[in-house]
């Protein structure tokens, strides 16, 4: 395998005909051969298929998974006009009724199995390359060393892994309530 996916987190969100459209021909890893696409009322399902027949046979392989929601789409914002106040209909602004795929969740809410699942995270990365709306985030293990992920509305961002001896001691974890000498709590 050529790497592992520790952490995940999600919040994508990306029109669904814009995952179709990625999937009709994609740039995939090697490891996989072709992305099975399943929709099941408003669950949306991409399934790796291997290029080794004997990988998917016994074993499930990784897939994706989001929930498709309907949002309204408005092509212009609507005039900013004081209002009036009489016989004049207002105009309605054009709009249509677009879905979306939501890959929200942490590691196995969005990436679920195990096999091939850091090639599926790499089409993962390759989709939030395409959103326009929410972050990805991850922890991986490429060639033996740790690497951090950030897309942040369809850009790569900086991201760093601090590896600690404790937990505690990375930044931002000093904030929390300290529940066993809280004053309040008797």
């Amino acid at each position: 395998m050529p790497g592992r996916v520790f952490r995940l987190h999600s919040t994508l969100e990306l029109p669904l005909e814009d995952v179709e459209e990625f999937l009709e021909d994609p740039e995939l890893p090697p490891e996989i051969d072709d992305v099975d696409l399943t929709r099941r009322n408003n669950t949306l399902i991409l399934k790796a298929i291997s290029d080794d027949a004997d990988i998917g046979k016994y074993t499930p392989t990784a897939q994706l998974k989001a929930s498709v929601s309907e949002t309204r789409v408005y092509e212009e914002e609507p005039p900013k006009t004081a209002p009036t106040w009489g016989d004049e209909e207002e105009e309605e602004i054009p709009s249509e009724l677009v879905e979306f795929a939501c890959f929200k969740g942490d590691r196995e809410t969005v990436l679920q199995n195990s096999a091939l699942r850091f090639p599926m995270f790499l089409v993962l990365r390759e989709i939030a390359l395409r959103s326009e709306k929410g972050t990805l985030t991850a922890v991986l293990e490429k060639d033996g060393d740790l690497q951090a992920v950030r897309i942040v509305e369809g850009e790569e961002r900086p991201a760093s892994v601090e590896v600690v001896e404790n937990p505690r001691q990375g930044n931002g974890e000093d904030s929390g309530v300290d529940w066993r000498d809280n004053k309040f709590i008797s």
